[in-house]
């Protein structure tokens, strides 16, 4: 039986599934970590093995301190209580907005343990943001548009829900890893095709379905 749902809906349920399973991108911080960024020891990642350089964050944040007290921070797709966690003990005001709920409790998880404030929203990023022109100051993305069809959507969003001046700094993926069925495989082989949709391939589509579940 054909599934009519939202390719956004099928991708938000297995994420969820991924983080009660386990994965490794839902597993929220320690109260250790926590406390460490409290003290000025942080870093957070946009891709899976290197932090992001705190020049980065610049002007918003003062280098010698380590700290973005006051800043208007969005997390966009980035749910999980990992990285939010981290900017609320550096002084952000942050947001965060994601499609899973897993991923959404984690944050409320992390925020209730360590009581501090966050503004927690549930929207689906290939729609308008719930959010007004000139909201934010800085907005942190992880890798989360791949799974997106429509990524020129999501950065004119971006553009405008930034303030003037505002900082986007998002995780990219290149999508070598989509080349291919199993990066396990020996002799590796490329089986797909890049760009790389399933929303237009009707096999493609169901090999992904039956493999993990997302599209």
């Amino acid at each position: 039986m054909e599934d009519r749902r939202y390719y956004t809906d099928i991708n938000s349920e297995t994420i969820s599934k991924w983080v009660n399973d386990g994965w490794e991108w839902g597993t929220p911080i320690s109260h250790e970590d926590y406390m460490n960024a409290k003290s000025g020891e942080w870093g957070v990642v946009l891709t899976p093995t290197v932090k992001v350089p705190f020049e980065w964050f610049s002007p918003y944040i003062n280098l010698k301190s380590r700290r973005l007290d006051g800043v208007k921070l969005l997390g966009l797709a980035s749910g999980g209580g990992q990285q939010m966690p981290v900017f609320a003990a550096v002084g952000a005001d942050v947001t965060v907005l994601d499609y899973s709920d897993a991923q959404l409790n984690n944050e409320r998880l992390v925020a209730e343990r360590e009581e501090y404030q966050i503004n927690i929203v549930k929207a689906d990023m290939t729609k308008t943001l719930p959010f007004d022109d000139n909201s934010f100051d800085i907005i942190f993305h992880p890798i989360s548009n791949c799974y997106v069809e429509d990524v020129y959507h999501v950065w004119n969003e971006c553009h405008r829900v930034l303030r003037k001046g505002g900082i986007l700094v998002a995780g990219m993926d290149n999508g070598f890893t989509y080349l291919f069925d199993d990066e396990s495989d020996e002799p590796l082989l490329v089986k797909n095709k890049l760009p790389y949709n399933p929303l237009k391939d009707k096999a493609l589509y169901e090999k992904c379905i039956k493999v993990d579940g997302s599209v």
